[in-house]
């Protein structure tokens, strides 16, 4: 019989993992979403809003591609574009292979919760302090080193359990809400997993010095403040149900 032995968890990587604490599963809003007390307008707002982060993920990883010069990076890192924006491939047999990807899942979880398609679009209601937020995060992933902009994705560590949360929790308290639309959440419990091996592979790696450490736990940190921020925004323009 073989015995799997694993790695004792280094303390830079349980540091990272200790910023979980701070994590948008714990901001009110989120809890109010999860706990079966939103109203349909605050989930439709929570959706629309969201959409906004959505589409600026597939933008922000091609940013970390336009700046990676690492092809074995690169090849990596481009099926998280391939995720988001979908894909269709056609082999030599003729055979096509389509994906619609998770934009389309997420425009799809939009009108499983009552919006049109138009009105997700066309961020009609997306918050301007949410869409603020949103482009702080493209901008640093455009201008900051290439490691540093995949550190800031390392949110990803703390998302399987977000998911998997409303996937147990979106069909026992909104039974209105079609199953069918929760697929994004679905898929990206397994997506997140495979992100997170990348994503912690490149940091653990560049990141070694005592400062550079440092350096990494301050830029998930920004990363979860955009997280929270985004909350606390909603928050304000929808309220928080007690």
């Amino acid at each position: 019989m073989t015995v799997t032995t694993m790695l004792p968890m280094s303390p830079f990587e349980a540091r990272l993992r200790d910023q979980g604490r701070a994590y948008h599963i714990h901001h009110p809003f989120n809890v109010m979403l999860n706990t079966g007390k939103a109203t349909p307008e605050q989930i439709r707002g929570w959706v629309a809003n969201r959409f906004c982060y959505q589409t600026a993920i597939p933008v922000k990883d091609a940013a970390v591609l336009s700046n990676c010069p690492d092809r074995d990076v690169r090849r990596g890192w481009i099926q998280r574009i391939l995720d988001h924006d979908g894909f269709e491939i056609t082999g030599a047999d003729g055979a096509t292979v389509r994906d619609p990807g998770g934009i389309e899942a997420w425009l799809r979880l939009g009108e499983a919760v009552g919006l049109t398609r138009e009105e997700v679009l066309d961020g009609r209601h997306v918050i301007p302090a949410v869409r603020f937020a949103v482009d702080a995060y493209v901008n640093f992933a455009r201008r900051a080193p290439w490691q540093e902009a995949v550190c800031s994705s390392l949110t990803e560590l703390f998302a399987p359990e977000i998911h998997k949360q409303r996937l147990a929790t979106w069909p026992a308290h909104y039974g209105w809400i079609d199953p069918a639309g929760l697929a994004y959440f679905r898929n990206r419990v397994s997506q997140a997993r495979r992100d997170v091996e990348q994503g912690l592979a490149v940091t653990l790696d560049h990141f070694r010095t005592p400062a550079q450490q440092d350096r990494a736990v301050e830029i998930l940190r920004f990363k979860l403040d955009i997280l929270w921020a985004m909350n606390d925004a909603m928050a304000q323009r929808y309220g928080v149900n007690a």
